[in-house]
């Protein structure tokens, strides 16, 4: 891969008292996981490919680790979730989209090449392509975590290596630190009733999800609005069971009994972890 390459020949070249002389790079997709592409032809098994590149994600992300992510990651919540990784490590991200200026007819005849060579790595099957095509959620380069965004066409002989590096490291030579905004840092808990709030926001998030899943039998997916929030939920394709929600909501609890937050801040992190928990 061109920009993996490239990482490893600026590394070398660093010198070797700077910084960057000690950065690893690491590839991770579909054929280093050793995932094939028919894990797209049913929401459980891609939901597990997609857990998968998660944890090998997590597993080697550091601040002196470069990982290239490369899969398909057209899931907005997906690439939400691997932004806060590295947030939370305070290491910088971004997004390279290839081949987005290419018409979709243009793919579905890549794509039948891929799938008639028999000595490659073939395409994907046509159904498993089209709702690939359909499900498909476009970075978008004024959201944080899709940013910085470079866009890659086809015509382009290779990415902009050079731009990612700067963004990624720094044209310095110096390390590049992400500051958590003063927005999302925890406070220690202050208030007398944050304990409650937090339960009780929790349980009726809880509440609201078991009420749409009663009203709409046997359905998988779909999405729940939540008062005062811009960020909807985005359920599972299979139907979450009780026992499940509630694990994951003593895992948040436990995590936030120790800080303070506004309800309203209470119900966009509380989404946005169950978001992330239903992509796992």
């Amino acid at each position: 891969m061109p920009l993996k390459g490239f990482f490893e020949s600026k590394i070398a070249s660093s010198p070797p008292d700077a910084r960057t002389s000690r950065l690893k790079v690491h590839l991770i997709n579909d054929q280093t996981l050793g995932v094939s592409r028919s894990v797209y032809h049913t929401a459980k098994a891609e939901k597990d490919a997609r857990a998968e590149e998660y944890s090998a994600v997590k597993r080697v992300l550091s601040r002196d680790d470069i990982v290239i992510a490369d899969g398909l990651n057209y899931i907005k919540g997906f690439r939400y979730q691997l932004y806060c990784e590295a947030k939370a490590l305070q290491t910088p991200s971004c997004v390279v989209k290839l081949h987005i200026g290419t018409p979709a007819e243009r793919c579905r005849e890549n794509n039948k090449k891929l799938l008639a060579d028999k000595d490659c790595d073939g395409g994907y099957d046509d159904d498993d392509f089209e709702n690939l095509i359909f499900r498909y959620e476009e970075p978008n380069g004024m959201t944080r975590w899709d940013s910085p965004l470079f866009i890659v066409v086809e015509e382009d002989e290779k990415p902009p290596c050079d731009q990612i590096w700067d963004a990624m490291v720094g044209s310095d030579g110096k390390m590049k630190t992400v500051k958590p905004n003063l927005a999302t840092v925890l406070k220690p808990a202050t208030e007398q009733n944050y304990l409650y709030e937090l339960d009780k926001t929790t349980s009726d998030i809880l509440a609201q999800i078991m009420v749409y899943q009663k009203d709409h039998p046997g359905e998988g997916g779909g999405e729940i609005a939540v008062a005062d929030i811009e960020k909807p939920i985005e359920l599972p394709a299979t139907p979450m069971t009780l026992p499940q929600l509630q694990r994951i909501r003593r895992q948040f609890i436990t995590m936030n009994r120790q800080h303070s937050l506004s309800k309203a801040r209470l119900k966009e992190v509380f989404v946005d972890y169950l978001n992330a928990e239903f992509l796992r």
